[in-house]
């Protein structure tokens, strides 16, 4: 017969308190676990829904990545429609509804910053764009609260005219969509090619979904430029293109970003479109960038050639990582983490190394993300720089002739 030794009251003591250790000790861990609630402003109709599909699953992609690796986040969309005033009141619901710890969005600059001006920053919770890049952003009174993972259109207008000058085009004319996007992106174009020793002959701004564009591109076409530099969104943008085509004023096209949708080359097709070339922000291929590629074509069977999908999916990353470093789902801490997670010192963590960056959050340790879209560090404005591919349509099909970084000027 074996018989049981009762502990002592000084043994249940000590076991008591090494009980109390161990459960202080992991309470940094279980903290790190704790839920994070955001919200996606994404345009699911309207202009943009083509670019609003894709950036929702780069959002879910960046949400299924951190809840499989420990984390607890989930995302609550609300639909822009491409429209100031649906996405500020999709916007106003996320935050005093959903009670979200950040948002990520909207696409459109001219949807962003009045859910910036009247939204995030009344309220107090951050939000970060992937895909807006005008340059009245930079400076805009946000109360810190407007952030963006993808570079301003004032590089983009720089990297734009640099490729259009190699190819030996001196003049252009411009019609650009009329809202902070557009007339940003064409004043960031048209200065920097005309430092260049470019001519631009015409800069006409049109408004959005119109039945017919002939007035504007006339007026565009008063001048002797051949090529026509057309920042636009997809179904207003397939309009002008189509009416050009038809009624013979322009045949020779330049794109910004915000064209580079595949449904174009479809429906107007390739034999008119082939040899357009453009610009569209993109990062330098590095671990995190084929790690994104590699989980996307996993997730959804093929790598979209639309933009702004990897910029959304970083900015979930970093919504939630500063949640954790912030030990807090308050949406003002979370505003204060950001910069913390996202530039350095700090130990390099990417995508998908989500486990990774928890454990080195909850032993104290600094984190610096290097995002699928490349280097994320916010500066005092919450820009970041970055990089710009140049493509074109190839047999139909978008092509990447170079990412680079464009002179300075």
């Amino acid at each position: 017969m074996t018989t049981r030794s009762l502990k002592t009251p000084v043994q249940v003591a000590s076991l008591a308190t090494a009980t109390a250790i161990a459960l202080a000790l992991a309470a940094p861990v279980a903290a790190q676990a704790l839920e994070v609630k955001i919200g996606a402003i994404v345009p699911m109709t309207g202009d943009l829904q083509a670019y609003g599909e894709t950036t929702l699953n780069g959002v879910r992609l960046a949400e299924k990545e951190i809840n499989a690796a420990g984390g607890s986040v989930s995302v609550v969309v609300g639909d822009t429609q491409t429209a100031p005033q649906s996405g500020v009141d999709a916007a106003q619901k996320l935050v005093s509804v959903e009670k979200v710890s950040g948002m990520v969005g909207a696409l459109s600059s001219g949807v962003t910053i009045p859910i910036a001006q009247s939204v995030s920053a009344v309220v107090g919770v951050p939000q970060i764009s992937g895909a807006s890049t005008s340059p009245v952003i930079t400076t805009l009174e946000d109360n810190d609260f407007l952030f963006r993972t993808v570079p301003s259109d004032a590089g983009q207008g720089v990297a734009l005219a640099q490729v259009t000058k190699e190819r030996g085009i001196d003049t252009a004319a411009i019609m650009y969509v009329n809202n902070d996007y557009g007339k940003g992106l064409a004043d960031s174009f048209q200065a920097a090619f005309e430092a260049m020793g470019g001519s631009i002959t015409q800069s006409v701004g049109f408004e959005k979904n119109l039945a017919s564009y002939r007035g504007e591109l006339k007026n565009a076409a008063d001048g002797d430029a051949e090529h026509l530099v057309l920042i636009a969104y997809p179904e207003s943008g397939q309009t002008i293109l189509r009416q050009s085509l038809e009624g013979g004023v322009f045949s020779k096209f330049i794109f910004t970003d915000g064209l580079k949708a595949a449904n174009l080359v479809e429906d107007l097709g390739a034999e008119f479109l082939n040899g357009t070339f453009g610009t569209t922000a993109k990062a330098l291929e590095t671990e995190g960038s084929k790690h994104f590629h590699d989980a996307w074509v996993a997730e959804y069977g093929a790598m979209s050639e639309k933009p702004y999908h990897d910029t959304a999916y970083d900015a979930v990353y970093l919504l939630t990582l500063a949640a954790l470093k912030a030990g807090s789902s308050d949406p003002v801490a979370v505003r204060d983490a950001l910069r913390d997670v996202a530039s350095p010192p700090g130990e390099k963590v990417g995508p998908g190394e989500f486990a990774k960056a928890m454990e080195l959050l909850a032993a104290g340790t600094d984190i610096d993300y290097e995002g699928a879209a490349g280097s994320q560090n916010f500066d005092t404005h919450g820009d970041v720089a970055g990089t710009f591919e140049l493509w074109e349509i190839q047999d139909g099909q978008f092509v990447t002739l170079k990412v680079f970084e464009p002179a300075a000027m």
